[in-house]
This record gives structure tokens, C-alpha cells and sequence, in this order.
């Protein structure tokens, strides 16, 4: 059937190895680079994005929405994706909030969990659908949407406390 579509994921398997060591590596640079010395606590990129202001977290989506992206070429499942996109949106929205969200990056390695569920879905495939294109789509056109709400809101309420305290 040559309009059918694929079953399997369209990336070779050599490939595919490739591409998961590189996602890991990706992963252990956003969530834990550096350990803290005496401790089992790693410290990485994401959550010191978090610390600056306005734009940080919308970085820190864009960098996790790349590692769906690449799991979506891998032909995982539109399930896996789906828990994979809700790692960052409980990332993204609870390390918004100041100072108690700054901890919680900290602790909450939304990246490293998804590479849990990507290979955990590459060790053992389903027989589940693996993603289209449109939902591929929707998901990155979401992730976005959050993104620009995380930056578009500390500017309004920034706005609103200047006017309050000017008078204007």
C-alpha cells in the first residue's frame, strides 16, 4: 500500500541511537550540568533561565519543545507526547511564579523525565499511532501559545503595578 502510512518511525536505527544520546545529552545540560559539590543535587540550564526575567521561561519551553519535536521524528506515540507536553506545561506554568517557582525548576527536571518516556516508548514501541504531522503541529503551535503568554503576562502586570504606583 503505497499511500498508507508508516508504521515505524522514518528515522534509520542507526539514527535513532544517535539522535537519543544526543537528546540525553541535551537533557542533562537543561537539567542537571553541574552537580552541587557534597551533594546529588544538579544544577542546569533551565532553571537559571528561570531566574531572568520575562524571557527566561519562554527559553526554557523552546528548549524543552525541541526535545518533543525530535521525539515526534522518533515516532513515538501521540500519548507519550502528550505526558511529554505536559512535563513542560507544569515546568513552564509553576516556574513562573516568583521565587517559589525558581525552587521548583530546581527540582522539577521536566527534561530528564521526557527522555525517560522517550526511551522507555523506544524499548518497548506500542501499537499505539505515532503522531501526525497536524498534531505535531498543534502540540509546538501550544507549546508557543504558552510561551508567549509567559512573557506577555509579567509585562501586563508589571504595567498594571507601575500605573498603581504613579498614579497613572
Amino acid at each position: 500500500m503505497p499511500n498508507s502510512p508508516p508504521r515505524f518511525s522514518m528515522i534509520e536505527p542507526d539514527a535513532k541511537a544517535s539522535t537519543l544520546k544526543r537528546l540525553r545529552q541535551f537533557s542533562r545540560l537543561l537539567d542537571n550540568a553541574i552537580t552541587i559539590p557534597g551533594t546529588q543535587i544538579g544544577i542546569g540550564l533551565d532553571p537559571i533561565l528561570g531566574l531572568i526575567p520575562i524571557g527566561g521561561d519562554f527559553l526554557g519551553v523552546m528548549f524543552s519543545s525541541y526535545i518533543i519535536l525530535e521525539a515526534a521524528r522518533l515516532g513515538v506515540s501521540k500519548a507519550t507526547l502528550g505526558k511529554m507536553v505536559l512535563n513542560v506545561i507544569i515546568d513552564s506554568l509553576v516556574g513562573a511564579v516568583p521565587i517559589l517557582g525558581d525552587f521548583f525548576d530546581f527540582a522539577w527536571t521536566a527534561n530528564t523525565n521526557n527522555i525517560k518516556l522517550l526511551e522507555d516508548y523506544l524499548k518497548f514501541p506500542s501499537q499505539q499511532k505515532s503522531a501526525d504531522g497536524w498534531f505535531i503541529f498543534a502540540v509546538l503551535a501550544g507549546l508557543l501559545l504558552i510561551s508567549i503568554v509567559l512573557v506577555a503576562l509579567p509585562v501586563i502586570l508589571i504595567r498594571m503595578l507601575w500605573n498603581v504606583l504613579t498614579g497613572g
